[in-house]
Order: C-alpha cells, then sequence, then structure tokens
C-alpha cells in the first residue's frame, strides 16, 4: 500500500512536470499541488516546508503565479503571517501561462527574424538568397501560429 507522503510527493510530481512542460519552473508546479493537497491555503512558510523551497524562493515564484491569476497573498486580521490560496480556474490559469510563454517566444523569434534580415540583406550571394528564402518561409509559420495562439487565447474552456 502506498503511503500518503508518497502520494503527495507523486502529485507534486506531476504538477512540476506539468510546469517545466509549458517552459516554467518545476516550483510553480509544486506551489499549486501543494495549494491544492493542503485545501487551496497555506502561509509563506508551510509552503516553503512543504515544497522544499526556500521562502525568498517561493516568494519570487508567487509574484508570477499571481500575475497569472492562479494564486492570491493575503492576511488574516490580527496575524503577521503572509497566506497563499487558490484563485480562479486552473485550468484557466494553465492557458494563460501556456499563452504567455508562446507569445513572448514567438515575439523574440520575430524580433530575431528581421534582425537576421538586415544582415543577409548584405549578403549578395546565393547561400544568403537561400537562407533568406529560409528564413521568409519559417516566419509565415510563425505568424500563422500567432494568430492559432491569438485565436485560441479567446477561446472559453469548457
Amino acid at each position: 500500500m502506498i503511503e500518503v507522503n508518497e502520494i503527495k510527493k507523486n502529485i507534486y510530481s506531476a504538477f512540476s512536470e506539468i510546469a517545466s512542460s509549458i517552459g516554467y519552473s518545476n516550483i510553480h508546479g509544486r506551489i499549486i499541488a501543494a495549494l491544492l493537497v493542503f485545501d487551496n491555503k497555506l502561509s509563506l512558510e508551510e509552503l516553503a516546508k512543504e515544497t522544499g523551497y526556500s521562502i525568498s524562493t517561493i516568494s519570487l515564484s508567487l509574484d508570477l503565479l499571481e500575475f497569472l491569476g492562479m494564486i492570491k497573498k493575503v492576511k488574516k486580521a490580527g496575524d503577521r503571517k503572509l497566506y497563499i490560496e487558490l484563485q480562479g480556474n486552473l485550468l484557466e490559469g494553465l492557458k494563460k501561462a501556456f499563452i504567455i510563454k508562446l507569445q513572448k517566444n514567438i515575439t523574440d523569434a520575430l524580433t530575431n527574424f528581421e534582425n537576421y534580415k538586415k544582415n543577409l540583406n548584405k549578403f549578395k550571394n546565393e547561400e544568403g538568397k537561400k537562407v533568406m528564402t529560409v528564413l521568409n518561409i519559417l516566419e509565415g509559420e510563425i505568424r500563422r501560429l500567432d494568430t492559432y495562439i491569438s485565436l485560441l487565447s479567446k477561446l472559453k474552456l469548457p
């Protein structure tokens, strides 16, 4: 029979892998998993202990999760501790994180392509022309992807 701590560890690993697969740190997944396991609310200290990360590392990661609308930082009256709770729809938060990451990568690629084109215009040889052709094809495909991601961002999840 599997122990409760082993199940928790596996849950944390699963969420960690999901976060990593969409380009975020493992810690983001572990934070979400810990909050789910502990009924959506933990103090900063409890969260650090549960995930195995330092309070300062957790604090930095919480800023991104808060920006994505996945968590909320709260203080209780008469209590100096900072509490973290899940907020909103988990799937919506993952969708937003995925889209933001893809849009950043698309923007970076298109910016790099523009710089490459400027450099390639200096070369009038056959190889430079071939690379420019490939670059134009790739740019077109990335722009198609950008359109797709834009449409995806507008879809409502069931």
